[in-house]
């Protein structure tokens, strides 16, 4: 009688049964899916330097360099620019993964110059670390010299640095050939006559110049852009799958009122025309040249120090080829993230995509990104971002976001600092224009990505404190296609399992 009731209850709800297991798998592999397409901050809210702690410390750190080590991925170095109360630099290196820090000492040559500034940094693909900076001279702290030095026990002693060029290089940069440990880039704007917070005319060359005995001699300065653009600002050099140099630029134009400081470093409205985004590239090491026009419809977001402007941000895919450029501004009527891309072998930059997910009549500004590329050719985006401030638009967070399809679309953010902070402390901030710094810092592995700002959580207008803050998260895998061979097989296992007991309920219900 028993086996009778359990055959009969079997039949009649047999297909109810079947729909509710088989559903259940779909949802197990639904869940699996979107739990590994969602992201998440891992680890936020941690000081790199220690003086993030100490009330007593008002140093101004900004302009944060994040690179890891290719032979030791616990092994990360940051450096910062320090713009009060003394302009100075710093280097803080961790070998346990960035959960600590230490700063290393930054060797200055006796007689030239009293303080590194400005400092950039990479690492080769052999390990080594190099790190650039320029040394300041006179009341005015004019560039005296551009310096390389390297470490190659991952950062945590300097090396004697090398001279690359003399006075007046602004806007230092590094960057490292993966396919050529000795071979590095150095790019900067060469002034040739400043005055105070401004250069005094246009024409003030890009130059780069190349080592390939890791930084022990550097070769002849050679221009990059091309004479017609007389006022070209923040290069941002990388380097291409097959040894390519590019370098990323901003050509402001006929803006005098920063590049030549009409506004006597103070804020108000920006520049009422537009800037260009412009990438150079040479394929012999740096000796010619060609240029491809990214956007001449770039429209300012605010007044700026021409010594110290927002840099564009240039990342390559070294598995594709594809470049990715990302700029911040104005042309939907707030600071807007867009990052534009170029397909291998194409000539033409496909249209911007705005980044930041925000609703378009949303007035808060997003602005200063940094884009990366993991090994896996994921996108990573990070960026300051007001949303969650929409009365004032003055407080700043940190947002992340990732594309799984070249650019193209790109996931819902993830907020990273945890905490607001105040985007009028900075240098300048007495003048009605404070300076958070020129970048952001962006690490992307396959698994996560890294990202380090300048954060004024614990400073005053009156303090212009800066620290450099850092956080580690998971970012998101934009739908299914982007999972991984392992969300496959799980979804699929899922799906057999309801499938299965699917059909042995309906098998059993045919039962005589």
């Amino acid at each position: 009688m028993r086996r009778e009731a359990i055959r009969a209850g079997a039949a009649r709800y047999g297909i109810g049964a079947a729909l509710v297991l088989g559903g259940a798998g779909l949802a197990l592999w639904s869940g699996l899916a979107e739990r590994r397409a969602g992201a998440r901050v891992l680890d936020a809210n941690r000081a790199v330097n220690p003086g993030a702690r100490d009330a007593g410390d008002i140093s101004a750190h900004n302009s944060p360099t994040l690179v890891r080590n290719p032979r030791d991925r616990d092994n990360l170095v940051v450096t910062s620019r320090i713009d009060s109360p003394d302009f100075s630099c710093a280097v803080y290196v961790s070998t346990d993964g960035g959960r600590r820090w230490a700063r290393t000492s930054v060797p200055v040559p006796e007689g030239e110059g009293r303080t590194c500034y400005a400092p950039d940094a990479v690492f080769s693909a052999d390990g080594t670390l190099h790190v650039s900076y320029v040394t300041l001279e006179g009341v005015a702290n004019t560039p005296r010299a551009a310096w390389v030095t390297g470490s190659r026990d991952g950062g945590r002693t300097l090396a004697a640095p090398r001279k690359v060029t003399g006075p007046l290089a602004f806007q230092v940069r590094i960057a490292a050939d993966p396919a050529r440990p000795a071979r590095l880039y150095v790019t900067w704007v060469q002034a040739l006559d400043v005055g105070n917070l401004k250069f005094t005319a246009p024409g003030n060359p890009i130059r780069v110049a190349r080592s390939d005995d890791s930084g022990a001699s550097w070769d002849r300065p050679i221009q990059v852009n091309d004479a017609g653009r007389a006022r070209a600002l923040a290069p941002s050099p990388a380097i291409g799958p097959n040894g390519e140099l590019y370098v990323l630029y901003l050509d402001v134009g006929g803006d005098r009122l920063d590049y030549e400081g009409a506004h006597e470093g103070s804020g108000g409205p920006a520049y009422g025309g537009r800037f260009a985004l412009v990438l150079a590239r040479s394929r012999d090491g740096g000796v010619r040249w060609e240029e491809s026009l990214v956007d001449d419809r770039v429209v300012p977001i605010g007044r700026f120090i021409p010594f110290l402007p927002p840099f564009p941000s240039l990342a390559v895919d070294r598995g594709s080829g594809r470049i990715y450029a990302a700029f911040h501004d104005a042309r939907l009527g707030t600071p807007d993230v867009w990052v534009w891309a170029l397909e291998p072998g194409e000539s033409a930059w496909r249209r911007p995509v705005r980044v930041n997910d925000t609703p378009q009549q949303d007035r808060t500004s997003q602005y200063l990104p940094q884009v990366e590329v993991a090994p896996s050719g994921r996108l990573d985006v990070v960026y300051y971002d007001r949303r969650d401030d929409p009365d004032r638009n003055q407080l700043n967070g940190v947002s992340l976001q990732s594309s799984a399809d070249a650019g193209r679309t790109f996931s819902a953010r993830v907020a990273l600092a945890g905490h607001r902070f105040d985007s009028r402390i900075g240098f300048g901030s007495e003048r009605g224009l404070p300076d958070l710094g020129s970048r952001l810092g962006l690490v992307s592995g396959n698994r996560e990505a890294i990202a380090a700002w300048s954060d004024t959580r614990s400073g005053t207008e009156a303090s212009n404190k800066q620290d450099i803050y850092r956080a580690f998260a998971s970012p998101a895998r934009p739908g299914l296609a982007a999972g991984t061979a392992d969300d496959v097989g799980r979804g699929g296992l899922a799906l057999m399992l309801g499938g299965f007991a699917a059909l042995m309920l309906m098998g059993r219900r045919s039962d005589p």
